[in-house]
């Protein structure tokens, strides 16, 4: 049985889905302006959202809407192919964006180029790492070709995040952004499906209300609104957090978000990815490009949907919302959504995953000695996975990659994940082992200190507000969002639900040049 936190809705269709409080947002917007993001190629991009809600504990929450339009021949998946020579890493920022109404420029054409306790994880310097200024700065790796099912064998321990598909390992910094590239194919592959490239056109209408997003790609079309809350202080242009499941539908701290001058996106990923669809029947604005076929799951294609509101705030004139500055978070489900997007987008500044179980942050390997919701639960419950995640639900031993991979992709960005150790069923000692797995490629790439893991919480409430939470989320955004604090990350690792890596690894962190 799946956890899920019923959330404030936010989108006019609520009638429609099982938990609905609340009046729907203006979506309105004053004196919007149309921005255009030109796009063929380049590194992917996607859809905007419209707002929040969701219901529902186990199984399928909510229908959500579908927003967009219909059929679309399939596409999705893809398997990539992989190797990987080093190369440079990450720089640049990004954009900017203002007060009043976004008085939209044009093209945002993604380019490509680029234990248990408290404590700092350590490796790093302080302040905020450059910000890769494209969706997937390794796209230009050469890759080589990835191994088939038929070909992977078990291996009990978390596969070596450093070691390359030529089976030699990392020895330079520079080898991490086609490193990272290769892990990416593999997670797309065997995992969670291929998120398709930039759409040839994106255009938005941006205002300090709400924000629409129309996606053009080799003939479809489709669109979503979501809505917009601007801080009642700070200075425009705001960094800003995408919330899954509408601007209250993460459990954080709103009066710290508010208090840091940080406006809030409510986004709803069912008009991107619809929950409740069969497999080969998938519904939502992601599917209306991608087609209802296609074996790319629910996270991915939400994730999409984070891209394409990123690729609208590019396009914008940058007066109200800043680029180079954006969150993502949510919690439960919307927690492995969140999570998923921050690690296939790397504009994402500040990745914020809550108590996210099985599906999401928690190492496949442990989910089963845990008793936390079992893989094949969660492949069924919704189609959150790609298809091809099939293969392993039974047998995680065989995947050629796990979810520390996914931790390690989000390096050297900032990544602050929460959890709950209270309910087993959300495999948070598993979550840790992935969390210090994944430390340790920040470590070696000199950004140890970007990563913070807390769960030493003492609520047990599923997917609710934390007092524990509330200075590293105010720490976190000064850092990875606003770009004036320093504080380093924290490995805050509950008692009661503390994995040890040397149980996972037999691998040792090398020394990057």
């Amino acid at each position: 049985m799946h956890f899920q936190r019923l959330l404030l809705a936010v989108v006019p269709a609520c009638a429609a889905l099982t938990a609905c409080s609340g009046a729907a947002t203006d979506r309105g917007g004053s004196g919007g302006y149309t921005a255009t993001a030109g796009a063929a190629n380049g590194g992917r991009s996607g859809a905007g959202a419209g707002s929040g809600n969701t219901a529902g504990n186990s199984n399928a929450a909510g229908s959500g809407n579908a927003a967009g339009s219909s059929n679309a021949a399939g596409s999705g998946n893809a398997a990539g192919s992989s190797n990987a020579a080093g190369s440079s890493n990450a720089a640049g920022s990004g954009n900017a964006a203002g007060s009043g109404n976004l008085a939209g420029s044009s093209n945002a054409a993604g380019s490509s180029n680029g234990g248990a306790g408290a404590g700092a994880p350590g490796g790093g310097a302080g302040g905020a790492a450059p910000s890769p200024t494209s969706e997937d700065d390794g796209a230009d790796c050469p890759i080589g070709t990835l191994p088939e099912l038929g070909a992977l064998t078990a291996n009990a321990k978390l596969p070596d995040p450093f070691k390359k598909l030529d089976g030699t390992r990392m020895t330079t910094k520079a080898e991490w952004r086609c490193r990272r590239e290769e892990i990416k194919k593999l997670a797309e592959k065997f995992a969670y499906g291929t998120k398709l490239p930039k759409p040839e056109m994106v255009t938005s209408t941006i205002s300090n209300t709400s924000i629409t997003v129309k996606v053009t790609d080799k003939g479809k079309s489709t669109s979503f609104t979501a809505p917009i809350k601007l801080p009642t202080g700070g200075t425009a242009p705001y960094p800003v957090i995408i919330v899954y499941g509408g601007v209250s539908g993460a459990p954080l701290d709103t009066s710290v978000i508010n208090s840091e001058g940080v406006a809030l996106i409510g986004y709803d990923p069912y008009s991107v990815g619809k929950e409740g669809t069969a497999r080969t029947n998938k519904q939502g604005a992601y599917y209306d490009i991608a087609g209802n076929t296609s074996t790319t799951g629910l996270l991915v294609a939400w994730g999409w949907g984070v891209s394409r509101i990123i690729d609208a705030i590019e396009g914008s004139d940058g007066k109200t919302l800043k680029a180079s500055a954006v969150g993502v978070t949510g919690c439960s489900r919307f927690g492995k959504g969140s999570f998923i997007a921050g690690v296939f987008d790397q504009r994402v500044a500040l990745t914020m995953p809550i108590e996210s179980g099985s599906a999401g942050v928690p190492i496949w390997r442990g989910i089963p000695g845990e008793g936390a919701q079992s893989l094949s639960s969660a492949y069924g419950e919704q189609p959150w996975f790609g298809d091809a995640f099939t293969s392993f639900t039974a047998s995680p031993t065989k995947a050629p990659i796990d979810t520390h991979e996914s931790v390690a992709m989000v390096a050297p960005r900032g990544l602050f994940i929460m959890d709950n150790p209270h309910i087993a069923n959300l495999g948070p000692k598993s979550a840790s082992v992935a969390a210090l797995a994944g430390a340790e490629v920040y470590k070696a790439l000199g950004a140890g200190d970007a990563i913070t893991y807390y769960s030493d919480v003492q609520s047990g409430t599923h997917c609710s507000v934390r007092s524990e939470w509330a200075t590293p989320l105010k720490d976190n955004i000064e850092r990875f969002l606003k770009k004036t604090g320093t504080a380093a990350g924290v490995m805050k690792i509950s008692a009661s639900a503390a994995g040890k890596l040397s149980d996972w690894s037999d691998w040792t962190t090398p020394t990057l040049n």
